[in-house]
């Protein structure tokens, strides 16, 4: 069995479902995947992610403020971040991070909202959820300068190995997304060779970076799946071990979540 360990099921394109969520998770769950991790990008969205966590029994979220939707100038309020984690569903603190690729200009805001996660991340003891794109040596600063015990996962990897350990080493997770099934990801096929069993996750970021086949599609939590088959045969390993491995994963990273 498979968990989705990141996905927005709030914005999945369900055309393909007749509009349906109800339809778009049941193809998931026949496709063997067990649980869903809704994430929260936004002050926005929180209600959003909770409301889905409290209707569907195999879904869990994550509230947090994505470095590319802070407010302009300002970062989220420590205050109402701890209130929104204070619910039996909301198992992890993100997406939060630094995107430097879109935003390089609003580096500052960024890293202000990036500590501030961070420092819930302590308070609460629940894992976080990191974004980073084109700001390696910041992010890894700021996560060595948290020093969290119970550290977090670095979602829809894209980095290098060097990257890569030295996350690993802080305790991090490492979860790839169909992004590792481009023709052009040589590199990313490399690190996802080299990240230890038992701290790789697997998400599809749904519904964007649709894996092959379906890349330029809408993704969707279904095709998790198709994430997990790839990474068997770039590993070299059982399908059924690699996914068996990811699950345990997840259950230990997220220990609230309720999987099965």
């Amino acid at each position: 069995m498979l968990v989705d360990s990141h996905c927005h099921l709030d914005r999945l394109d369900l055309a393909a479902h007749n509009g349906s969520l109800d339809a778009a998770l049941e193809a998931a769950r026949g496709r063997g995947v067990q649980h869903f991790l809704c994430i929260g990008v936004s002050a926005a969205n929180a209600a959003a992610v909770k409301g889905l966590a409290e209707q569907y029994a195999d879904v869990d979220c994550s509230v947090g403020v994505h470095p590319l939707d802070l407010e302009p100038g300002a970062a989220p309020v420590l205050d109402w971040l701890l209130d929104e984690l204070n619910h039996p569903h909301v198992v992890a603190i993100g997406e939060t991070g630094l995107d430097y690729h879109y935003e390089p200009e609003a580096a500052e805001l960024q890293q202000q909202s990036f500590r501030l996660h961070l420092d819930a991340a302590r308070i609460t003891g629940k894992p976080v959820i990191v974004h980073t794109r084109e700001a390696r040596a910041d992010t890894l600063a700021l996560l060595r300068e948290a020093a969290l015990p119970q550290a977090g996962v670095l979602h829809c990897f894209t980095e290098d190995w060097d990257m890569a350990k030295a996350a690993l080493d802080l305790g991090f997770y490492i979860s790839l997304s169909g992004i590792v099934t481009f023709r052009n990801a040589d590199a990313l096929r490399e690190v996802a060779r080299k990240v230890p069993a038992d701290r790789l996750l697997v998400e599809t970021d749904s519904p964007y970076l649709a894996p092959i086949p379906y890349r330029g599609k809408a993704n969707l939590p279904q095709y998790v799946r198709e994430v997990a088959e790839f990474l068997a045969l770039v590993r070299g390993e059982r399908f059924e071990a690699l996914a068996e491995q990811t699950t345990a994963n997840f259950k230990r990273l997220f220990p609230l979540a309720r999987v099965v």
